[in-house]
């Protein structure tokens, strides 16, 4: 197996502390005592700490995007969309970090700020395309405006599940479930599904609790 490059070892120790800990409470002394490396070394790699988070975030935006790019022109089935928020709950809990300091984070790396918001505006579009297919299809019964506040809605939720999640185990952040956050985003949408859809993403939604 080959070795793991320095530079990707110090990126992976840093999003375990992050994640673990609280990035506000993560030093490049820790990252280099916990790796067991001069920090020094650490400093050849990465000027600060805020080098560390802007390429761990654009890790997290390069996923992110790939996997908000929803087609337009193809009929989207229930289990695509229940696939969809999964993978999207994945991704949020390898950087949950970022949620859960949010506000925190993007006030001290405000060059982040643009780049986040494009996030929330690409993930509000993705879930417009899936109930516009749905509705497309008739599996889905919703007004213009219903349709506004259910996708601003999907991403208040998407936004901010990490950090409502982490209050229920304060005293242990390793402990994550993005399963919850698939299964509440997905009885957000239920209410307008057709009736043979709804049994159909009830029974899927219990499959991730």
């Amino acid at each position: 197996m080959a070795k793991i490059k320095t530079r990707d070892r110090i990126l992976d120790t840093s999003l375990a502390l992050f994640n673990s800990v609280g990035e506000p409470n993560v030093t490049t002394l820790l990252i280099s005592d916990e790796m067991d490396i001069s920090p020094g070394n650490l400093y050849y790699h990465f000027k600060s700490k805020g080098d560390i988070v802007e390429e761990l975030f654009g890790h997290f935006e390069e996923e992110m995007l790939d996997l908000l790019a929803v087609p337009e022109d193809v009929d989207i089935s229930l289990d695509q969309q229940s696939f969809f928020l999964h993978l999207l709950f994945e991704a949020v809990a390898r950087y949950r970090f970022i949620y859960q300091d949010l506000v925190n984070i993007l006030s001290r790396y405000d060059q982040l700020q643009v780049r986040f918001k494009r996030l929330l505006k690409k993930k509000t579009a993705a879930f417009r395309v899936i109930c516009e297919s749905f509705r497309r299809q008739e599996k889905m019964d919703i007004e213009a405006e219903q349709l506004d506040s259910l996708c601003e809605q999907l991403t208040l939720t998407a936004c901010y599940w990490s950090s409502f999640d982490t209050l229920s185990h304060l005293d242990n952040r390793e402990k994550v479930d993005p399963g919850r956050g698939v299964y509440q985003m997905m009885h957000l949408m239920i209410p307008y599904l057709a009736p043979d859809e709804q049994a159909h993403a009830r029974l899927a939604s219990r499959d991730y609790l």
